[in-house]
């Protein structure tokens, strides 16, 4: 039987300058994302649609859950395959497209994980194993455009 997991937050806007809506320029794109038992995430629009650049945007917040999903779902696997990662980093890059109409979409991402493992003879399956949390990765299969994987790996002795 599958499993439904429910995930509930909070986002308010926090941005009413005293008049509301009343314009497009009338009004901060500021917002909090609320929830229960976590930090408080400071969000804006990006600064290109007048957002604050000191905040977290959606899109930054999209790309984050990307990152994230994959590396903890790669973590995951390595563990269970006797991998042993002793770092990882990945600078995430995702293209955003804007339409005529003002709306957009992901047209790609490409994640660039950096792996350390504690042996070289772990580089070939440590690598394999990022198609597989590709695969398996919650975010990813829930979104309709190519996520790339360009992985490196090292070993503390090579």
């Amino acid at each position: 039987m599958n499993q439904v997991h429910t995930y509930q937050l909070i986002t308010k806007w926090t941005g009413n300058k005293g008049t509301g809506t009343s314009n497009y320029r009338s009004y901060d794109r500021s917002h909090t994302i609320t929830i229960e038992g976590k930090e408080e995430i400071q969000g804006s629009s990006d600064p290109a649609f007048r957002g604050d650049k000191t905040k977290h945007n959606p899109e930054d917040l999209f790309l984050a859950s990307l990152s994230s999903c994959h590396m903890l779902w790669y973590l995951h696997l390595c563990a269970d395959s006797g991998i042993v990662i002793l770092e990882y980093s990945d600078h995430a890059v995702g293209l955003m497209e804007e339409t005529d109409d003002g709306s957009g979409h992901f047209t790609r991402v490409t994640l660039n994980p950096a792996v350390i493992v504690t042996d070289s003879s772990m580089i070939q399956k440590a690598n394999e194993l990022h198609d597989l949390a590709h695969k398996k990765c919650f975010i990813a299969n829930s979104c309709n455009f190519p996520i790339l994987n360009t992985p490196t790996c090292t070993s503390k002795n090579a």
